[in-house]
Parts: C-alpha cells; structure tokens; sequence
C-alpha cells in the first residue's frame, strides 16, 4: 500500500487520474456542477456515430420516414431509462458502475460482466473510429487510407481519455458546442431536399421492420447504462437523484433522437450513400469552409469514444486485485491498441458490422440492466453496503444473478436474428426480438432465485 500512496499524488502532479475503481470517501467529492450530467452525454452523444445509426433506417430496415421517427423516439426512450437510473447511483455510493454489479452479480459474476463490458467499451470505439475515418477519407478524396484516419482518432482520444475523470468533464462541457452548430447547418442545407418517404403497409413483416430497427436504436442509447456512475462518482451524496436523473434522460434522448432523425432524412436526399459520407456529400458545396466543418465532425467521435476509454481502465481492474494495482490509464491505452486493430479491417463493411454491433450489446446489457435494477428496487430499498465493495466474503455468491443472467442470454438466443444464427422464435415471428425475451427471462429467473440465495445466505 505504500508503494500506492507514493504512486498517487505523482500522478496527480502530472494531470492524470490516480484514483480507479476506490470508493470515493465523502470529503474528496468535489464535482458539484450538477448541469454536466447533461453536457456530459450531450457530447457523448452529439455525434456523426448517433447520426450514421439513423441512416440505417431506410436503405437497410426498410422503413419509411414517419415510421422511423416513431421507432427512433420509443427505443430511445426505453434504451435512455436505464442510463438515467445508474446515473443516480454514482453520487449516492461513490462507487462505478461495475463495480456496483458486485452487490448482485458477487465478485466472480461482476468479473464476468467486467469482460463483457471491456469488449463494449472496445466495439463502440471501433464503431466509432471507422466513421470518423470515412469522413477523412471522402476529405481527401481518397488519398488518406481509412485506416490512417482511424490511428489519427485513436490517438487523440487517447491522449485525452488517460488524464480521467476531471479532463473529461472539461471537454465534454464545450464539445457539444462546434457540433450542435455544424449539425444545424446541415439541417438548414439538406432539409429543403429531404423526402417525406412512404414506408410499407402495417402488417406482421413491418412490425418486424420496427422491432428489428428498435434494437439497433435501444443498443445505441442503453450502451452507456454500463458506464453511467463512472461520470459522476465525484458528486457530494446529497446531489438531488431526481435532477441527475433527468439531466442525464435529456442529455442522452435529445442529441440521440435529433440526429437520428437528421440522418433518415438525409438519406432520402442522398440515396446510396452511408455514414460520414452523408455529411461529406452536404457540406461539400461550402468549398474550403465546408472541409474545415467536416474535419471538426471527423473529431466529434473523440468526445464519444472519450467515455468508452475511460470506463475500460475501469472496469479491467474489476477482473481482482491485481489488476486494479495497474493505473487505469495503462488499461486504456491497451484498449486503444486492441479496437484499432478490430477497425481497420472492419471499415470496409459498416452498415453491416454497425448494425450487428450495436443489436449484440442490447442484447447482453438488457438481461444486466434489470437484474440490478431489480436488486435495487426489490432487495435492497436502495441501501448498499458501500464499505464491503472490495471485500469478497461479504458481498453476494452472485449465483442468482448469474443463473438469471444465463437464462436472459437464452431468451436473447431464441430471438435474436442476427447473420450468424437465427433463434427459433425470431424464424417462427420472422423478426429479432432477442434483447426483449432477455429482459423478460432475465427477470422472471431472478425474482424467483434471488430470494432463495438470500434465505441460504443468512
């Protein structure tokens, strides 16, 4: 422990965060602006990746325009309810977001769905690299290799996420600002030449359609509930949960739906083209200004995968105590080797490998997302035992919470519809219902076990 005590204020000297997945003791809780849980996922979501996402509506789903909206609108909402709800848990234990798994899932589950979350934390950056990438790209009409660009992104985001939680607040604060003004001249642009276009009459094919798009949309917005207490973990307890609550909802929901939105509508004035080519084919009539707005929304992605970077150090050191000896800045900077080379051979198929990515993480985070839910609401009332967070012995088995967890991943298989393997419920319905039979099974499992390993715990 020495050693670490040594290790703490030189890193604090040179800017970087020495503090990883420690519960933050009440008198070092010093982020009292309660507005930059709002600033903080509108950066993170005021971004070409969330707008690339509703582009898929059209030329992939099939969908015509009001009938996207309407999905874009519900599955965001639902996707946005979990984030809101973890988010309100930062503040009140001091503790991040996977570590607070340990008081369902116990110490070997949380390691188990630490792994999943750094694979998450991983797609999303390389999901998110690969748009960034195209944009420079079509900028340099195809001299720059995509794969340079994705090293290019990479490295800024990194040099960024390593100094932690303080500079990330800091640059999510403004980055909102150049992009929100950039999305709206694009709006102003292309909206005279967007289509109001019909979409296929109601019937089971297109319900389908719907739920299949819902996924994707779902997956986008409920990807942050696994790192939500991360950003706000050093805000005194007594910050009102209501207003963290809602700060968050709104600063996830408003950039999501807007831009998705903004992305279907572009695509019914610039068919057959994808991702940050869109906006490349509307700025272009701007000449040199509009290369100067397009190299910012190239950068956009770094206030995205900032948050994924940083959640990674995170939730590595959950796998035990020897990994949370090593600074979270190294993990991330292991993670940031890892996704860039899953993206540079991945650029070449995006819709498909977006879409497939971001219906893969609803699936896992929906069956996770109620088991805590449950646990908090149902078992616990709301009061943890925050001091036992690093202490094995007195934290749960988990084997409900895995079981639940296993029996969710089933009901995911059975409705999933994915290239790799269609579930026999999803065949028979012909649509992917994977993340809904997850959440359902999940919760029917864990409602039944989790009292009885509470009884055989006493």
């Amino acid at each position: 422990m020495a050693s670490t005590d040594v290790l703490e204020p030189t890193l604090e000297e040179a800017g970087i965060e020495s503090r990883g997945i420690e519960r933050v003791p009440a008198d070092k809780r010093t982020h009292i602006r309660i507005f930059d849980n709002f600033t903080m996922w509108l950066s993170a979501n005021l971004v070409l990746s969330t707008m690339a996402l509703g582009a898929l509506a059209i030329p992939v789903f099939g969908l015509g325009f009001w009938q996207a909206v309407g999905v874009i609108i519900v599955f965001n909402i639902l996707g946005v309810l979990p984030v809101a709800f973890f988010s309100t848990l930062g503040p009140r234990l001091g503790l991040r977001q996977m570590t607070i798994t340990r008081f369902s899932f116990g110490w070997v589950g949380a390691i188990i769905m630490a792994l999943f979350n750094v694979a998450a934390c991983i797609g999303w950056s390389a999901v998110n690299v690969i748009v960034g990438a195209q944009l420079v790209t079509a900028l340099s009409n195809g001299r720059v290799a995509a794969w340079v660009g994705i090293i290019v992104i990479a490295v800024i985001t990194t040099l960024v996420s390593i100094y932690g939680y303080k500079l990330v607040h800091r640059y999510e604060r403004f980055a909102w600002i150049p992009m929100a003004l950039i999305f709206l001249l694009i709006t102003v642009i292309a909206g005279p030449h967007m289509k109001i276009v019909a979409g296929p009459a109601l019937n089971l094919s297109t319900w389908a359609l719907f739920i299949s798009f819902g996924g994707a949309i779902y997956g986008f917005a409920t990807g942050w509930s696994s790192y939500a207490a991360d950003y706000n973990v050093n805000q005194p307890s007594d910050t009102p949960a209501s207003r963290v609550f809602w700060l968050t909802f709104l600063g996830v929901t408003i950039p999501c739906v807007l831009l998705e939105v903004l992305g279907v509508g572009l695509t019914t004035y610039l068919k057959g083209v994808s991702g940050g080519d869109l906006v490349a084919a509307v700025l272009h009539s701007l000449g040199g200004f509009g290369t100067f707005l397009l190299i910012l929304l190239a950068l956009s992605v770094i206030a995205n995968n900032i948050p994924n970077d940083y959640s990674l150090g995170l939730s590595i050191q959950v796998l035990g105590r020897s990994f949370q000896r090593v600074n979270r800045a190294v993990w991330t900077l292991i993670g940031a080797v890892i996704y860039v080379l899953i993206a540079i051979p991945s650029a070449g198929n995006f819709n498909e490998t977006l879409t497939n990515f971001l219906l893969l993480m609803a699936y896992w985070l929906g069956p996770w997302s109620i088991i805590l839910i449950l646990e908090h609401v149902v078992y616990r009332h709301g009061h943890y035992n925050v001091d036992d967070w690093n202490t094995r012995s007195k934290l749960p088995l988990g084997w409900a919470a895995l079981i639940a967890m296993a029996i969710g991943l089933i009901g995911v298989y059975l409705g999933a519809d994915q290239t790799l393997f269609v579930g026999p419920i999803a065949k028979l319905l012909n649509t992917d219902i994977g993340f809904e039979l997850g959440v359902v099974f999940a919760a029917v499992v864990y409602l039944i076990l989790r009292p009885i390993e509470l009884r055989r715990s006493r």
